[in-house]
């Protein structure tokens, strides 16, 4: 059995669950009761505004932000038509499974919705940024071996499930029981899986939608009609399969929780969860703690000694390969020692695109290699390595100046976003002014306001490696200004100061002004 599992730690108050794949960690999920994600649940909704321009509207959901909605993703009257009703309930991660895709034809937005209108939505996307929520009127409700579209009528079957056989057999299953005009789409698991439990699973998703139907004509908009599973049993759903060896909690209440729901959508699978009982935390007992640090890091050194350097930003992502101390084995080429440590590096940006959860355009800048070959033999590793990653990536081949442009499908909030803030310090830049720079603005404001300021003396405070400097190797600086202004100047030092904070008035009460102008707080 692989060395693949899935680590949950439910004992505080967030859960956090991990996925080791072959003693990797490959992916992190992370849910606060308070900040609980809106992906999958099943709102009646409120058209607040129509922008014909932008062929979408604004929805009121209830939640903080309003929700937006595309005019393809409007399900057409009478729920038929040829638009993807896409697995936006499974994450998006869809790219094993076929599902009908969108003809990029639509209605006009003015004629499919209108103001004041009360509309049946999901949720596809969590608010990102400043962003609301993205939703559509194709509710996709996900089980264990299929998912329910009650607005497509369409039955899909994961392209992994290779035998015709046995494709067949799922098609006529599915078929006896889809109500007219809706659809379903058979997952990957449904291959190990007996007629009586797809039937099952199928059974209690049409129960599941009679019930949102049911809240939909008895409460007002904008209302929660149906909420999705929490975490822990989102991902047991979606990502338990044979191949994991165990499902290890360290709560109790949890692991009964988890036991209850394996054991009724997948009994064969019960004896696998374990209640974690080590006398330390359970992610630190499984290493987890410090691979998540390390994903917080700019950088990602290389088992080579080379390096990944990774520098988010909002347009895209940019992952710089360096080589480092990497200086290659005894008797290989330059050029060799380089293609090394693009294949080594490409193995580990796919597994930190998926664990970062790194989405939208992401640019990578492989070391330079001169021979075509080579280029080639990094961009078959590429591809096969981001064959592992259930979102979808486009990628372009390797340009001669080592670049790769790639897509990666955005589904949340990446790992940093979700677990840092910006920085108070620098304000999020990343950086702040030198105490150079702040002794030499600070003299150009001395020059702009001394004139103005009444008394004999101006008193500058700023920060204590500001005021040292200016007191110190810059002093002759000061005295010129004394010359030129015919004042005494007092540098004084504020240790509550931030670096780019000053503040400059005189001696004498009621006669200066104080510049605060430079206090990144502000």
């Amino acid at each position: 059995m692989s060395d693949s599992v899935i680590v949950i730690n439910a004992d505080g108050p967030e859960t956090r669950v991990a996925l080791i794949e072959q003693g990797i960690l490959s992916e992190y999920y992370v849910e606060r009761e308070r900040e609980r994600g809106t992906v999958g649940n099943v709102y009646k909704g409120k058209v607040l505004r129509v922008l014909p321009g932008m062929q979408a509207a604004f929805v009121d959901i209830g939640e903080e932000k309003a929700a937006f909605l595309y005019a393809g993703d409007i399900a057409a009257p009478g729920g038929q038509g040829e638009k993807e009703a896409a697995l936006r309930a499974l994450g998006g991660d869809d790219d094993d499974e076929v599902a009908p895709r969108r003809t990029g034809r639509h209605g006009d937005i003015t004629e499919l919705v209108r103001p004041g209108q009360e509309i049946l939505v999901q949720v596809v996307k969590d608010p990102i940024s400043s962003k609301g929520a993205r939703i559509t009127t194709y509710i996709s409700l996900p089980g264990r071996n299929v998912v329910f579209m009650p607005t497509v009528s369409h039955i899909g079957i994961s392209r992994r499930i290779a035998g015709d056989r046995e494709r067949r057999r799922l098609r006529r299953l599915i078929d006896q029981m889809r109500p007219p005009g809706s659809g379903f789409i058979v997952r990957t698991v449904a291959e190990s899986a007996s007629n009586s439990q797809v039937r099952a699973d199928m059974d209690y998703l049409l129960r599941l939608w009679e019930n949102i139907q049911f809240n939909e004509r008895h409460q007002r908009a904008p209302a929660l009609l149906y909420r999705d599973l929490n975490l822990m049993l989102r991902v047991v759903r979606d990502n338990l399969t044979p191949e994991f060896k165990k499902v290890i909690v360290d709560d109790r209440i949890a692991h009964d929780k988890a036991v209850r729901f394996i054991g009724a959508f997948m009994p064969e699978l019960v004896d696998r969860v374990e209640l974690y009982t080590g006398r330390e935390p359970i992610f630190d007992g499984y290493g987890i703690e410090l691979e998540i640090n390390r994903a917080l890091e700019r950088k990602v050194q290389l088992k080579s000694g080379g390096s990944l350097v990774f520098d988010q930003g909002e347009a895209l992502t940019a992952i710089d390969v360096n080589t480092g101390k990497f200086v290659g084995a005894k008797g290989k080429t330059l050029e060799e020692t380089i293609t090394q440590t693009n294949l080594e590096a490409a193995e580990e940006l796919a597994d930190q695109l998926r664990l970062r959860n790194l989405g939208g355009l992401v640019i990578i800048d492989f070391i330079d290699m001169d021979k075509e070959s080579n280029r080639r033999k990094v961009y078959r590793k590429l591809q096969e390595v981001l064959r592992r990653d259930r979102a979808k990536a486009h990628i372009t081949k390797i340009s001669e100046m080592g670049l790769v442009e790639m897509s990666r499908k955005r589904t949340k909030e990446s790992l940093l976003r979700l677990l840092t803030a910006p920085c108070e310090v620098c304000n999020g830049k990343g950086y702040t002014k030198s105490p150079s720079t702040m002794c030499y603005e600070i003299l150009r404001e001395v020059r702009r306001e001394g004139p103005h300021l009444t008394g004999d003396t101006i008193v500058v405070q700023a920060a204590p490696s500001v005021a040292e400097l200016m007191n110190g190797p810059e002093v002759a600086a000061v005295d010129n200004m004394v010359k030129r202004l015919q004042k005494g100047i007092d540098i004084q030092g504020r240790k509550d100061f931030h670096i780019e904070h000053f503040e400059i008035r005189t001696k004498n009460k009621g006669g200066g002004r104080n510049n605060n102008s430079n206090n990144p707080a502000d």
